[in-house]
């Protein structure tokens, strides 16, 4: 497996949403919690990895930092946002919890043996993957995984 270019750096994914409490209702919903010392009434720090964070910001502070006028999600693509669970159950229990807060589904689910996912927007049409791999198509690549079990999938 590969190593990160730069050990220990964060990265901060940042969002506009209309209305910041409901945002966070919303993914505290699919088990995100926040940072309480970089939240506050215009923005909420959700993290999502353990150096990845998103800012959920009101579309007022996001306006701040942003040198072009804020798209709409709900008719521009700004960006697909994904993240991974540790099983194909908890991929289906998450988007259950997205849909019952609100959130709308995009398609079907994706099955791909290795990898499975479902998608969803959030409240502010933001769009949403989740998704499960199975840790051996992570450590030797989807193709290097697909020849391996090709054997064991065909009927002897």
């Amino acid at each position: 497996m590969t190593h990160p270019a730069h050990p220990g750096r964060m990265l901060f994914v940042n969002l506009p949403v209309v209305d910041l409490e409901l945002s966070k209702a919303f993914f505290s919903k699919l088990g995100f919690g926040f940072n309480p010392h970089f939240t506050d009434d215009s923005a909420a720090c959700m993290p999502v990895g353990e150096h990845a964070f998103v800012m959920l910001l009101t579309r007022e502070r996001f306006a701040d930092f942003a040198k072009l006028p804020i798209a709409d999600p709900r008719t521009h693509t700004l960006g697909l946002f994904c993240f991974s669970v540790s099983s194909r159950d908890e991929v289906d229990a998450v988007s259950a919890a997205a849909l019952a807060a609100g959130g709308t589904e995009v398609d079907e689910a994706e099955d791909h043996g290795f990898m499975y996912s479902r998608s969803f927007y959030d409240l502010d049409g933001h769009g949403w993957q989740v998704m499960w791999m199975d840790p051996a198509a992570v450590e030797q690549g989807p193709e290097a995984y697909a020849a391996a079990n090709q054997d064991a999938d065909t009927p002897a």
